[in-house]
């Protein structure tokens, strides 16, 4: 891959509604950074994201981990592709609470029909981690 620049934050959220189902748009993400190098979404905290107790499903981190990780790689692709999800792997750290989580990904390894990528997920009042995933990616 060839180093791509930063692609302006209007095309990367106009990729996100143009590429992604419509339960997905409903976690109301926004792009906060989309470079080759590292991808961060923000997922604001709402009642039809909490479980009992309050907290963020696991269900919302999880779609969350992998939506960051498919951006970040066709971020570093610098096109737009096909990227389907072949192994996602999330561990949830501790409960998500507060404003928002804030999801930090980044290609691990790009191949020509692989793609390895790796998110942390952080509460954006606390900076706390509530969870980790790594992720596998075909390219077809």
């Amino acid at each position: 891959m060839t180093e791509q620049s930063e692609l302006p934050l209007q095309d990367a959220e106009q990729l996100l509604q143009d590429n992604f189902a419509e339960w997905v748009k409903a976690l109301d993400l926004s792009i906060e950074s989309f470079t080759p190098k590292a991808v961060v979404l923000r997922m604001p905290l709402a009642p039809h994201l909490a479980r009992v107790g309050g907290i963020v499903s696991g269900q919302a981190l999880a779609a969350l981990a992998d939506t960051a990780m498919v951006l970040s790689a066709v971020a570093h692709a610098g096109e737009m592709k096909l990227f389907a999800t072949t192994d996602l792997h999330t561990q949830f750290l501790r409960p998500g609470t507060g404003t928002a989580i804030l999801c930090g990904a980044e290609v691990v390894r790009a191949g020509k029909s692989l793609v390895f990528a790796r998110a942390a997920m952080e509460e954006e009042d606390s900076g706390k981690v509530v969870a980790t995933a790594t992720a596998t990616f075909f390219v077809p």
